[in-house]
């Protein structure tokens, strides 16, 4: 069973103390709270976490994040054993991202290791600049359940690449071979992946993504309509309403009437 934690992520992290962490001189079991911060950390050493009636391996590469108030119980193979951290608080209440308390960072453990020494370096003289780092951190931290091919969530390597392609390009005409291509798989093997994560066409996809990426245009800007249809690669303006209608439910400036009520 999977044990998950639900910080909100929609304003940047306060950080409280970010540094390099060396356990284990008072023994090989250590037990302590932060009544007030999360705590993140990354290891690079082995042992064991406790909390919430769970155990976590450690492992070198694996990151843990961590609630305010929870006893936690660290049990060390060796002494001392050394990890980065950062301890912080959370000011958002928007929605909850669910992400496991312990993951193994995989490819990303470098990537993650270097942002949080940026953490550490910025944390005395550039605080907004450690929030940046950590805010970017905690984030990278939820795609990596996705992004590992274990657990809930998991999604093929191919399919990644493939949303990446959309997301990217999604002002440009696309087509599903040119997709598959940058995928590196097949037309076919493309539209199944799609269909049993999304339950979408690739195209059905890619319209999808475009009108939610129309309305938010719509409702969060002043951007004028025909902008908004070419930015989000339908400049047909016929064709722009026609979409609003089928994904959104109304036209585009219904949508951007509702914003304003």
């Amino acid at each position: 069973m999977t044990h998950y934690v639900e910080p909100a992520l929609d304003l940047p992290p306060h950080v409280e103390n970010a540094g390099v962490g060396v356990h284990g001189h008072a023994g090989p079991h250590e037990v302590f709270r932060l009544p007030h911060l999360w705590q993140l950390h990354l290891y690079a050493y082995s042992g064991t976490l406790e909390f919430d009636g769970f155990r976590h391996p450690i492992r070198p590469g694996h990151i843990s994040l961590v609630p305010p108030a929870t006893e936690v119980h660290f049990h060390y193979d060796h002494a001392p054993s050394q990890h980065l951290y950062a301890h912080f608080t959370l000011p958002g209440d928007g929605e909850r991202r669910r992400v496991p308390a312990m993951q193994d960072a995989g490819a990303d453990a470098a990537m993650l290791t270097a942002m949080l020494r940026q953490t550490v370096a910025a944390g005395t003289h550039s605080p907004t600049r450690a929030a940046a780092e950590l805010w970017t951190v905690l984030w990278r931290t939820t795609a990596l359940a996705r992004t590992s091919g274990d657990g809930e969530g998991a999604r093929h390597p191919a399919l990644r690449a493939a949303m990446a392609h959309i997301e990217q390009r999604l002002a440009e005409q696309l087509n599903v071979p040119d997709i598959a291509r940058a995928a590196g798989i097949s037309h076919t093997q493309l539209t199944r992946l799609f269909r049993q994560d999304t339950g979408l066409t690739v195209v059905g996809y890619i319209r999808h993504r475009r009108m939610e990426r129309a309305r938010h245009l719509l409702i969060a800007s002043t951007l004028a309509i025909p902008a908004i249809a070419a930015t989000v690669g339908i400049p047909d303006l016929q064709a722009f309403n026609k979409t609003c209608h089928r994904e959104l439910g109304a036209s585009p400036r219904s949508v951007r009437r509702s914003a304003g009520r």
